[in-house]
């Protein structure tokens, strides 16, 4: 499969900018989409990030298979991470987020204590690929009278931080995709949460691949959504599942054809935001060594 390019030059600058000022830093929280965990987590943020204490949030639990989600945390935690999943649009994890990171850090910071440096607050890195929720966790989690907290000693002028808890702190950072997929499938994944422009893909292969996925996995909510039953002894079933869904949907024909694109605009935008219903694009068995 040909590689996949996709590294916009404000992503480079980006990636300069978090890998100079981790030292500043005390812990990573790493989003990535519940949806698909694997998929939407940047392999170079592990070549960044190193040895620095992290928590993974899996980010928009409500759209994701709950099943597969504690899946995912199980996985996690038999892998010696640190994971937490939160809902997004109803945000009650404000503290669980923090006491999770006082925890994580409470070995280092006792550390310093015993030192005799000062009592400072946490600081906290929040990093993930676009449209995981970074700003929205970012704005629910700051919502609580938080406080820009303005310039700093080893802080660029550049650098935001806002604090969140007497003790607590956040740097905010912006999304980073890798340079290329090597991967097809995590390229597709990526495309069907809207992590990356679907159009940079063959749209079709998309369908084709969202709607193979979703018969085998979860039948039921093209049944409940389009009325649609995939029938693969049927040679025409991909042509019979476009005019059923622009039926359906009364997607007027373009001088006498079905009008694929709109079809399929219409599939993808039910998807990534949830409308179709809550799934999952991967479980742990998809995970390389």
């Amino acid at each position: 499969m040909a590689q996949i390019q996709w590294y916009p030059g404000h992503m480079a600058k980006a990636k300069r900018e978090i890998s100079d000022k981790l030292k500043v830093i005390d812990i990573v929280i790493e989003l990535v989409d519940a949806r698909a965990p694997y998929s939407s987590k940047n392999p170079m943020l592990n070549d960044i990030i190193k040895q620095k204490p992290r928590l993974i949030v899996l980010t928009k639990k409500d759209m994701a298979d709950d099943t597969i989600t504690q899946q995912w945390l199980s996985y996690y935690k038999q892998n010696n991470y640190y994971a937490m999943s939160v809902n997004l649009k109803n945000f009650k994890e404000y503290q669980q987020i923090i006491d999770q990171c006082r925890y994580i850090l409470k070995e280092k910071m006792a550390k310093e204590q015993a030192r005799g440096i000062k009592h400072r607050p946490i600081r906290a890195m929040v990093l993930g690929i676009p449209n995981v929720g970074k700003s929205t966790f970012i704005n629910k989690l700051a919502s609580r009278k938080a406080t820009l907290t303005g310039n700093k000693p080893g802080v660029t002028k550049s650098q935001q931080i806002i604090r969140v808890a007497k003790d607590f702190e956040l740097f905010d950072t912006p999304g980073v995709l890798w340079p290329k997929f090597d991967d097809e499938r995590i390229a597709k994944n990526i495309a069907l949460i809207g992590s990356i422009k679907q159009d940079i893909l063959p749209l079709d292969d998309l369908f084709i691949y969202a709607l193979n996925y979703l018969s085998h996995h979860y039948p039921e909510l093209l049944q409940n959504r389009y009325q649609l039953m995939i029938d693969y002894s049927n040679e025409n079933w991909l042509i019979d599942a476009f005019d059923h869904i622009a039926k359906l949907r009364k997607i007027k024909p373009i001088r006498g054809e079905i009008d694929y694109d709109r079809v399929m605009q219409l599939f993808f935008s039910e998807i990534n935001n949830g409308t179709i219903g809550s799934l999952s694009w991967e479980d742990p068995s998809c995970v390389k060594d």
